[in-house]
């Protein structure tokens, strides 16, 4: 899988095949979804179609918070995000958490768009 992240063009070379690492990627991917969702579901005792989107919400905000692309970036805009929101209980109602979430997104792609350790890139056409 990173030898296919890092060069897709050179890895069918080396007789490596491309479809199949793909296709276990996916896999791997949709098992470990369904795994959360089925644990997330266990926890709360309504099963109703959008119970999920607020965490894939949270996660999309880690992952743009840290930087798209970047794992490190990712993980440090969870922790990041993880703090701010138990700040925030510990201190305003818990109703204000969604709210300073948000609101941290929106500052943070405000004064750096490619997010804290995303690097700026220019496409040329």
């Amino acid at each position: 899988m990173r030898a296919i992240s890092y060069d897709k063009f050179a890895i069918p070379l080396m007789g490596i095949p491309i479809d199949s690492i793909i296709v276990v990627t996916f896999v791997l991917g949709s098992g470990f979804a369904g795994l959360a969702g089925l644990l997330f579901a266990m926890s709360y005792p309504v099963l109703e179609p959008f119970m999920g989107m607020l965490i894939g919400w949270k996660a999309f905000i880690a992952a743009v918070v840290g930087g798209i692309g970047d794992i490190k970036g990712a993980f440090v805009g969870g922790f990041l995000l993880g703090f701010i929101e138990v700040g925030v209980v510990s201190v305003f109602p818990s109703t204000y958490r969604d709210l300073f979430a948000f609101t941290i997104l929106l500052l943070i792609l405000w004064m750096k768009p490619s997010g804290l350790f995303g690097i700026p890139q220019s496409t040329k056409i």
